[in-house]
């Protein structure tokens, strides 16, 4: 698998306009970007494309990177910075599956699935293909798992995606708190690779309304608010996973600058091969 990190932002990006702060400055110092999340997984052995996720930076993303077009899709769940980008798929592509889980949110009343269905109905160039949490189904020839985790209110998934000739595994945690289930945990469990969701350090849930959750015994917390990891939870979680390499994806612009662009922070354009 060859994995180019599209986007590793959250909401607003970085740089995030109209900002002066100091992580702002300096990634635009650095000539570095995170745009809204999405990532590109490439099957040398098949030349087929996975795109997980379709950020509204899609276009220039993918003309950024020179990535090939997709030839599938697999959307994590329904918030726009995930999402938006789909409508690219317009007089770009053409018979291309886009995936998503079958499961009925309560939130919504629909699935993943049907949000996206109704939302894109118009693309001719679209089909949606529904697929069921936990159950491994084939994209562009690897293996690739719905695994839910805690985005609330809605209905979000990490991924385990593998290499069924080579065996190398991707997981990624998706947009998620720390309180990630024991069976989802055990599916994204020994990655060579694992992209995991880290927003903010864990000293700005002071800030949030409703704090913090999942402390450690030192007070220090995995979640900030409700929906999202911590840097440090981030990084403990990737130490349970038993990650052989990791990146902490979907990081904002309050991340101080002297700590923002640690080795383990992803920054847009990152490749790696498995």
């Amino acid at each position: 698998m060859d994995v180019t990190l599209l986007g590793t932002g959250d909401t607003t990006g970085t740089p995030t306009p109209d900002c002066d702060c100091d992580t702002c400055r300096r990634a635009r110092e650095r000539g570095v970007e995170r745009s809204r999340f999405s990532v590109h997984v490439h099957n040398e052995r098949t030349g087929e494309s996975l795109l997980v996720d379709a950020s509204p930076d899609l276009r220039s993303q993918l003309l950024t990177h020179e990535v090939p077009l997709p030839d599938a899709i697999l959307i994590s769940h329904i918030h726009f910075d995930h999402l938006d980008g789909l409508g690219n798929a317009y007089r770009l592509l053409e018979d291309v599956p886009v995936f998503a889980a079958d499961e009925t949110d309560p939130e919504t009343g629909q699935s993943v699935a049907e949000t996206v269905a109704e939302k894109y109905h118009y693309l001719d160039a679209i089909t949606v293909e529904p697929r069921s949490p936990f159950e491994p189904f084939e994209a562009c020839g690897l293996e690739v798992t719905l695994v839910p985790v805690e985005h609330p209110p809605l209905v979000c998934y990490g991924l385990a995606i593998e290499d069924p000739e080579t065996g190398t595994k991707l997981s990624l945690s998706g947009d998620s708190n720390y309180g990630i289930g024991a069976d989802s945990r055990d599916r994204l469990r020994d990655p060579d690779l694992l992209f995991v969701d880290g927003i903010v350090p864990s000293i700005h849930a002071e800030h949030h309304p409703i704090g913090g959750d999942h402390p450690d015994a030192e007070g220090t917390y995995r979640t900030f608010g409700t929906k999202h990891m911590t840097i440090e939870g981030a990084r403990v979680l990737a130490d349970d996973l038993a990650a052989d390499d990791y990146r902490i994806v979907h990081l904002s612009h309050y991340i101080p600058a002297g700590e923002a662009f640690a080795d383990d922070m992803a920054v847009d354009g990152e490749r790696f091969s498995l």
